[in-house]
């Protein structure tokens, strides 16, 4: 696979712009703490990178070398991560009386989560970065995904996760030979565990968004979606939203696409979905925040949705506001009910937090935000696990 590329510049902090080299391990920014983004060098390839190269590309993320942070074939770590479908959700739309509802199912991807993405490139850099060992809090499909690409990659994963992951992340982490720990508590509790023991163990923490690369593996869900647009975005995009690296992901891609000159400036508006259970995005869209404070006693259906507090608040927030968009909270019982309803209209099994945009589609319809021709894509973030 040739995917060398000499077009990543630098990491930048998000919010104060300390620049970093790329070429040494980093976490968040030293000066403020916050999550750290890779640029690369959009001029040059305005000027030399067309869309036309694609066609004879294969259909995986690493379709888009020159705009992803790995510049040597050796260290791909891949499991075959293909472009997941867009499918044409006709039925389901038909029930809210739209026309144009699609679905972005990720749970085609390697271990059945759109979490492949973002670890694929996390171990990725990793490797190339030559570490040795990697940690992670995780309430579940990210934990899979380290596991097996870390095992893949020959490096060691160390993984932290409440005891009620589900069990199916439980058993996959343990088959690919991952050092599993269970906790008494969150997600958010999983993080201080890696934090306080990560140098002491030699650990390099791959946590959401407290390493630059994992955001760059899932922006590429926005390039696949504009590829398969016709590069014209869709009116509306409604993503669920725990740690919230999709949204910053295909925000931050969606700039890149149009500073390269492949798509226009039009944006979708970005509906962040939540859990009635677990919802301080919400709450600070809701209250005009541009920061989150932390959610007290978090408890919802969809694991994926129990987090918190998310580092990268601010430019989730940031994303919905900019894209005139909002965020929504549905209750666990619609959840459950939305779980159903896109199997039975499309034939589509769908993970809670995949579910919990379809709950979100039919709150968006009631209250009339939602125009019955605009083009609206769903994404499933995972397939049914029991």
């Amino acid at each position: 696979m040739n995917i060398q590329n000499e077009t990543l510049k630098h990491l930048e902090c998000s919010k104060c712009g300390e620049i970093y080299p790329h070429t040494e391990p980093q976490n968040v920014c030293t000066a403020c703490g916050k999550p750290l983004l890779a640029r690369y060098a959009l001029e040059q390839l305005a000027g030399t990178w067309q869309r036309d190269t694609l066609l004879s590309r294969p259909a995986s993320l690493w379709r888009y070398k020159e705009l992803l942070p790995i510049s040597n074939p050796e260290d791909i770590v891949t499991l075959g991560e293909t472009m997941t479908p867009l499918v044409h959700a006709k039925r389901l739309g038909e029930t809210f009386g739209l026309t144009e509802v699609w679905v972005k199912d990720e749970s085609r991807l390697p271990t059945g989560s759109f979490k492949a993405r973002g670890l694929a490139m996390a171990v990725s850099k990793a490797k190339s970065l030559g570490l040795k060992a990697l940690a992670i809090p995780s309430a579940g499909n990210a934990a899979t995904a380290l596991a097996v690409y870390a095992a893949a990659a020959g490096i060691a994963a160390h993984i932290f996760m409440p005891q009620d992951t589900p069990v199916f992340n439980k058993q996959t982490c343990q088959l690919a030979g991952a050092n599993v720990t269970l906790i008494d508590g969150l997600i958010t509790d999983a993080g201080r565990i890696v934090a306080e023991r990560k140098e002491q163990e030699g650990w390099f923490d791959v946590s959401t968004l407290k390493e630059p690369y994992r955001v760059e593996g899932k922006k590429t869900m926005g390039f696949e979606l504009a590829e398969q647009c016709n590069w014209e975005l869709p009116d509306v995009i409604i993503y669920p939203t725990g740690g919230g690296t999709g949204i910053v992901g295909m925000w931050k891609g969606f700039a890149e696409l149009e500073a390269i000159g492949w798509i226009g400036k039009k944006r979708p508006r970005f509906i962040s979905v939540q859990s009635t259970g677990c919802a301080p995005i919400v709450k600070a869209w809701e209250e005009g925040a541009t920061e989150a404070t932390p959610w007290r006693e978090a408890q919802t259906v969809a694991s994926g949705l129990r987090v918190p507090q998310a580092i990268g608040d601010f430019l989730i927030l940031e994303a919905i506001r900019k894209s005139e968009g909002a965020a929504i909270a549905v209750t666990d019982e619609a959840i459950r009910e939305a779980m159903q309803l896109l199997p039975t209209t499309e034939g589509l099994l769908t993970c809670p937090e995949g579910a919990a945009t379809v709950a979100a589609l039919k709150q968006l319809v009631s209250k009339g935000m939602i125009e019955p021709s605009e083009r609206v894509v769903l994404f499933n973030t995972g397939g049914y696990q029991s």
